[in-house]
């Protein structure tokens, strides 16, 4: 440890004191102290070495030194906002615009994804001069409050539902009601997206937007199935979702074991988090630079794991975080 770093404990003592219980905070039970990072790897304050499976944010990987020496560079020279006429945004305008067809040629540079979804939300509301939004359940679009107005995954544990959201059954073809032995399941979820239209239109709504997300593709599993654990994954790319299950045949999240799996992971420096209406989706977006042998390591871990976890429950052991 850094002769100028407080003690772990300290910082968590101040951390339960100052910022707010409702930022969440990975391995509860036990935190990790991140102290730096590099590519595809965190360091906690004893020099461990975690390999991260979760900051997806960081698209390149922690600390690029391009994008490192970018950033310095330009913080050297100016740090303000878009209403002064400067050459660097009209020329990454025309960047991007040579990568695009030609009716996406204007553009706004924001923030982040909730200012992103806040400014498309309000351009198809002035376009169409309607109020009303369809959305998937499940969903999620950002934190600020129009955003959270029109997510699911949010407003059910806050205000509810508003009369003038929309929610139509997410494109799932493992849960959903239409899944991957129904003939076409993509018409169908389209469909029911049609239906909660007209079903809003009787009622006299009009729909301004429809924020959905893509139908995923399939991954392909990563992990064989096990007994009493069976894992699907669907994503694209680096993005992917682990649906651990107790039993095939009901389908029955197993949030418990997920939260466990977690937990043992990050004991053997994998960093990894959980997801979904049942907190039993092992979510995968590290960054692009992860390579083929972090997959394979990451991969051998939850084999590991996973074959000792199903020796337990045989053996009627209970699986329970340790502190």
């Amino acid at each position: 440890m850094a002769a100028d770093q407080r003690p772990k404990a300290d910082t968590l003592a101040l951390r339960q004191r100052l910022i707010s219980s409702s930022c969440r905070l990975f391995f509860p039970e036990d935190p990790v102290k991140i102290v730096r990072a590099q590519g595809q790897y965190m360091y906690d304050e004893q020099g461990a070495e975690y390999i991260d499976c979760i900051s997806n944010v960081a698209h390149v990987g922690h600390c690029h030194p391009l994008v490192v020496q970018a950033a310095h560079e330009q913080n050297q020279v100016l740090n303000t906002n878009s209403r002064y006429l400067h050459d660097n945004i009209v020329d990454y305008a025309q960047r991007l615009s040579e990568t695009l067809p030609e009716q996406l040629c204007v553009f706004y540079f924001l923030n982040s994804g909730s200012e992103a979804n806040d400014l498309a939300l309000r351009l198809a509301r002035h376009y169409t001069g309607h109020q009303d939004v369809v959305v998937l359940d499940h969903a999620y679009h950002g934190h600020l409050s129009s955003l959270i107005d029109i997510s699911p995954y949010k407003f059910r544990n806050l205000d509810g539902q508003k009369e003038w959201v929309h929610v139509a059954p997410l494109p799932d073809t493992y849960r959903g009601p239409y899944r991957e032995d129904h003939p076409n399941p993509a018409m169908a979820y389209a469909n029911e997206v049609k239906r909660v239209v007209s079903s809003a239109q009787e009622k006299g709504r009009k729909i301004a937007a429809f924020f959905a997300e893509s139908l995923p593709s399939v991954g392909g599993q990563i992990i064989p199935p096990a007994g009493y654990f069976s894992q699907v994954a669907e994503g694209v790319g680096l993005f992917i979702g682990v649906d651990l299950i107790k039993d095939e045949a009901t389908r029955t999240p197993a949030t418990e074991e997920a939260a466990y799996l977690v937990s043992r992971l990050k004991e053997n420096y994998v960093l990894l988090s959980t997801d979904g209406p049942g907190r039993n989706i092992l979510k995968f977006k590290p960054p692009m630079c992860f390579s083929l042998d972090n997959a394979r390591q990451v991969v051998a871990k939850l084999d590991a794991i996973l074959t000792d976890m199903e020796e337990k429950v045989r053996s009627c052991e209970t699986l329970r975080l340790q502190p």
